[in-house]
């Protein structure tokens, strides 16, 4: 319990923040949230929460280097593990204790939440950009995932330290995935709730456009390595050992 420390990246969430906080702080674990430079209410509410450590970005960076800010402090404390959940309110923090009882089970694993990517009430643009993510990894990897873009995770931070990263935003959370396969970590996925509310009261901050671009460009660019580096590599290593 005390090598995880739970991180919330957010930006202008400030409407679910300090209920997901209150949820979070009851699981017992040591709580860091990065404010991605909000321009909402946030900093007020992260003033209600002392016990929590808070890093500041002055200007928004995205979701990636969010993530990294997080892995870095936390790597510079000295946590072992990083679970990630994100603060609009989406997953239940009280599904964490999920993540610390399998990570004991199995240390320096990559723990994915997989959340029912057929239920009712997900919206039908996820249900379809989830499917197509899936798919994308798995020509990346030969692995399947039944949820490759979940933000409820627990990562192993030390293991994941040297690995070459090249993407910032909503894209770094498959970037991570492929390659911490191709490293030969573990990644194991973990049955979670999802709470999807009504279309009125959700924030996104998916620029379908631009995000979408950048999405495809990285999983081009992820295939072409498979294809030329990582499927070679595997095959080499397999002969060798023959």
């Amino acid at each position: 319990m005390n090598e995880i420390l739970v991180a919330l990246p957010t930006y202008n969430n400030g409407g679910t923040l300090a209920e997901v906080l209150e949820r979070v702080q009851k699981q017992g674990l040591p709580v860091l949230v990065v404010n991605d430079g909000s321009t909402d209410q946030t900093a007020e509410v992260l003033k209600n929460f002392p016990d929590i450590h808070v890093v500041t970005h002055e200007t928004n960076k995205g979701k990636g280097a969010g993530l990294r800010t997080a892995f870095d402090w936390a790597y510079e404390q000295g946590y072992r593990y990083v679970i990630t959940i994100d603060s609009d309110g989406q997953h239940y923090p009280e599904d964490i204790p999920l993540f610390v009882r399998a990570i004991e089970q199995t240390p320096d694993t990559l723990l994915v939440g997989s959340r029912d990517i057929e239920a009712e009430n997900m919206p039908a643009q996820n249900t379809f950009a989830n499917k197509t993510s899936n798919f994308w990894f798995t020509v990346s990897t030969g692995v399947h995932l039944p949820d490759t873009q979940t933000g409820f995770r627990l990562y192993p931070i030390r293991r994941l330290r040297n690995l070459k990263l090249i993407s910032g935003k909503y894209e770094f959370e498959m970037e991570i995935l492929v390659r911490a396969i191709w490293r030969d970590i573990p990644v194991r996925p973990i049955p979670v709730r999802v709470y999807y509310a009504p279309g009125e009261e959700r924030v996104s901050h998916f620029r379908p456009l631009q995000d979408f671009l950048r999405i495809v460009g990285l999983n081009i660019l992820l295939v072409l390595i498979a294809i030329f580096w990582f499927y070679p590599s595997k095959l080499l290593k397999r002969l060798q050992k023959k």
